[in-house]
């Protein structure tokens, strides 16, 4: 993955988290707000490094603290656990199948919350908890799932028309003739 690339990932989160904090149209409308972290976090996972993993944990984790109720930092390690679990399988996911793509997002949107709200209870902090909790979770589950397969259209599409170009030489001229036989 090369620096545009980067730079269009960060940027994306970044924007993710403002437009989360921001508008509360989604909120208002269907009882909760979609995290779109763990969504992006899995095309980080499948195409990054692992150096661009933990970067996107910390700093999506930190940026999403900042603007929520959450005490700052508790977002990084279940983003990182994520991220983490992804790039070391990431052999054996078919990356580029849009089923596997919305399991992934899938499984990675309800994971990160149920996290976060444990290590919220295990901390002391008295986190707003109830049957409004489950609603919330199956929205940001099946928001991140949907959200996920988009995210990974928009990269790539950015990828394809603003990436550097890269030509492929052939190995043989296409007026060479090729004798078989004796």
């Amino acid at each position: 993955m090369n620096w545009f690339s980067t730079i269009i990932i960060f940027l994306t989160a970044f924007l993710a988290v403002f437009w989360e904090a921001a508008f509360n149209g989604v909120r208002h409308w269907i009882g909760a707000q979609i995290d779109l972290l763990p969504a992006i976090m899995v095309y980080v996972a499948l195409s990054g490094s692992i150096g661009m993993v933990t970067t996107f944990a910390i700093l999506g984790g930190l940026w999403f603290d900042s603007l929520s109720a959450n005490p700052l930092g508790v977002t990084v390690l279940p983003l990182f656990l994520i991220g983490l679990t992804i790039y070391a399988n990431r052999e054996l996911i078919l990356r580029d199948e849009t089923f596997a793509q919305f399991v992934l997002g899938l499984a990675a949107s309800s994971v990160v919350p149920i996290m976060i709200l444990l290590f919220l209870l295990t901390t002391c902090h008295e986190p707003l908890f109830g049957w409004g909790t489950i609603w919330q979770l199956v929205v940001m589950s099946v928001g991140g799932a949907i959200a996920t397969p988009i995210f990974f259209e928009f990269f790539n599409f950015v990828n394809r028309v603003l990436g550097p170009r890269t030509y492929s030489e052939i190995s043989f001229r296409p007026d060479r003739e090729i004798r078989r036989g004796r």
